[in-house]
Order: C-alpha cells, then sequence, then structure tokens
C-alpha cells in the first residue's frame, strides 16, 4: 500500500491508485473473515479457547486502527502542508494572454502569517500522531503475535 501511494504521488495515477485500494480491500476483507472463523471456532465448547479469541479481536482491532491511520496519513500526504500547497490560477483574471492578476497575491501580514504558521502546526501535529499511532499499533500487533507464537510453542510441545 505505501509503495502504491509513493508511486500515485509521483505519477497522479489515480484510476491506478483507486484500483490498488479497491484489491486491498477485498484482501483485508477476505482476510478478516478467516480471522472471524477461527474466533468462532475458538469459541466452540470443543475448543473452549477465549483467550485465543480474545487475542486474535485485539490484533483485528489492532490492524483496523492501523488501516485507519494508514489513510489519514496519506490523505495528509496528498494534502500536502498548507504552505506548502498549490494553488489554483482558474479564477484569476487574464487581461492578456500570458499576464493575469492572480487573485492570490495578498499582502503579508502578521496576522497572516500566524495563522499560516498555525495551519502548518496544525498539519504537522495532525501527521506525527497519525504515525505515532500507526507505530503503536505495529507495537501492539507484535507483542500480540508473539503471545500466539508462545501458545503455538505450547500446544506443540503436548
Amino acid at each position: 500500500m505505501d509503495r502504491g501511494f509513493a508511486e500515485y504521488m509521483n505519477s497522479g495515477g489515480e484510476l491506478t491508485y483507486q484500483q490498488l485500494c479497491s484489491e486491498i480491500t477485498v484482501e483485508f476483507n477476505d482476510c478478516s473473515k478467516q480471522v472471524l472463523e477461527m474466533e468462532a471456532l475458538f469459541l466452540n465448547p470443543d475448543f473452549c479457547r477465549v483467550d485465543l479469541a480474545q487475542l486474535l479481536r485485539a490484533i483485528q482491532t489492532q490492524e483496523k486502527q492501523k488501516l485507519h491511520l494508514t489513510a489519514t496519513i496519506q490523505v495528509l500526504k496528498k494534502a500536502g502542508r498548507p504552505s506548502e500547497r498549490l494553488v489554483s490560477h482558474e479564477n484569476c483574471l487574464f487581461k492578456k494572454p500570458m499576464e493575469h492578476e492572480c487573485v492570490h497575491v495578498h499582502e503579508i501580514t502578521e496576522a497572516s502569517g500566524t495563522e499560516d504558521a498555525e495551519a502548518n502546526a496544525e498539519y504537522d501535529n495532525a501527521l506525527k500522531e497519525a504515525i505515532r499511532g500507526v507505530q503503536d499499533a505495529v507495537t501492539a500487533i507484535n507483542e500480540h503475535l508473539e503471545e500466539v507464537r508462545y501458545e503455538i510453542a505450547a500446544l506443540e510441545a503436548e
């Protein structure tokens, strides 16, 4: 997904990126169904492993959070920092070819500078928070997977 997003940012091929997102969504749904089936098996009286069912549920929850935050990061990166966003000149006044009166040009004041700085800080904080959230989710997933490995080893030892 990250590689596909990087290619999208470089090439601007939105259709290709949308197709990739659709494929990933299908794969996540298939994986989720399999996990739900395993969770149901563990809750079955024949197995009675509520602990493993809860472990799978915790992993699913963290994976969902990670996916949501990854999408948030991509939306933020696509938009870019407010001060670095490209402007469109479609609403500008064109008096002569190759000359126009740009509606984006405005006097820079202390207030507008403060607004720009605040918008950039808000963007930076949102991006950092999403990245930190992904890192936390990955850490939690890895910890849960380690528990799964211990359970597998214990079952194999029996």
